[in-house]
């Protein structure tokens, strides 16, 4: 092959792979502006009404960060470890060092979904509706498969400080230990008091609790 030619040959390889790469850039730029779209779209769908305002389409950074991946593009594991260290920090443990309540109370606060909607009376406690997502006891014959079960949880891990710390983070805030988990950030968020998430420690880790039978 002549000079001349190899020259064609590489400029035509140079423009293609510019083309592609702007082609790459425009469909980026296109899914973030289907992504402003949308939301826009759903800040004019919605209104305020009692204590479920439209402040809760806002998104703190771990939120717009994980809105960018999905189970077909996952987090890259370098950012996952730098959203799970920020979210470690977050996580505030209880004031009197005590991490179990009343198991009875705590299976209560599972069953229950109510709190939070605009109908709910924002004075009163909200629930977990733990059995929405987890298995719990093995009396419950309605439960949901989103999350794993956590059937017998205290009575295979025991109560060691650790387990304790770890289930009140998990609790707390589930995103400082799998980066962009769907599990609500039950403490971080303020869904549930620190009386309540002990409820559900003991609901968990107590062993005469339904769940550890």
């Amino acid at each position: 092959m002549n000079e001349p030619s190899t020259r064609r040959t590489g400029a035509v390889a140079l423009v293609a792979v510019l083309a592609i790469g702007a082609t790459a850039v425009a469909a980026d730029k296109k899914k973030k502006d289907y992504r402003a779209a949308a939301v826009e779209v759903m800040k004019a769908s919605f209104q305020s009404k009692g204590q479920a305002s439209v402040d809760r389409l806002n998104q703190d950074e771990v939120q717009t960060t994980c809105s960018q991946y999905n189970a077909s593009k996952p987090v890259p594991r370098a950012l996952a470890k730098k959203l799970q260290e920020a979210q470690l920090a977050t996580i505030q443990y209880p004031a009197d060092g005590k991490f179990l309540g009343s198991w009875e109370n705590g299976e209560k606060i599972a069953q229950t979904g109510v709190g939070k909607q605009f109908s709910d009376d924002p004075s009163k406690p909200a629930g977990g509706n733990c059995y929405a997502c987890h298995q719990l006891s093995a009396k419950e014959l309605s439960y949901g498969t989103i999350g794993p079960t956590l059937y017998q949880y205290g009575r295979l891990r025991g109560n060691s400080e650790p387990i304790l710390k770890y289930t009140w983070g998990k609790l707390w805030n589930s995103q400082a230990f799998n980066a962009c988990s769907d599990m609500p950030r039950f403490g971080h968020q303020g869904i549930l008091t620190e009386e309540q998430l002990k409820d559900v420690m003991a609901l968990l880790l107590d062993p005469e609790s339904p769940v550890n039978k």
